[in-house]
């Protein structure tokens, strides 16, 4: 069921950012989870099987889509922008995987999605956590997305 997840939930994302953005990202290979860039933004799955959703990016990507998105040139993209766009990744992500979901131990409610930012982030989880990670590109901007549960 891991795979599955993990294609479920990238599929959600690259469409969504396809869809509302314009912008085609391909999944890029990994070697290793994705880790952490400037702007995180969370969800938290509750069902038989809770979890953590979180989508990534540096803050010019977010600020490249964000423009995109709501038609303003990438300098007067206002921070709050930013944040709502990455807010509305998740939620969006997380509505379109729980459509897609039929199994009954992962059918999770949709909480508040909530950013973090800053630098260099490290999150730690317990050693026995299964994550799944996959990160999304075209050249110009990388997207990261994991899923601890």
């Amino acid at each position: 069921m891991k795979d599955q997840l993990g294609d479920i939930f990238t599929e959600a994302l690259v469409e969504i950012i396809s869809q509302i953005s314009g912008f085609t990202l391909d999944v890029l290979p990994l070697e290793k989870e994705v880790g952490f860039d400037e702007m995180v933004g969370f969800m938290s799955l509750n069902s038989k099987k809770s979890g953590i959703l979180s989508i990534s990016a540096k803050q010019d990507t977010m600020r490249i889509l964000c423009s995109s998105i709501i038609g303003t040139p990438k300098d007067e993209v206002t921070q709050e922008d930013i944040e709502d766009t990455l807010c509305e990744f998740v939620n969006m992500t997380a509505g379109s995987v729980k459509l897609r979901l039929h199994d009954e131990a992962y059918a999770f409610t949709l909480m508040t999605p909530f950013i973090i930012s800053g630098k260099d982030l490290v999150i730690h989880t317990k050693k026995r956590a299964n994550i799944i990670s996959a990160a999304l590109g075209n050249g110009e901007m990388t997207i990261k997305l994991n899923i601890i549960y």
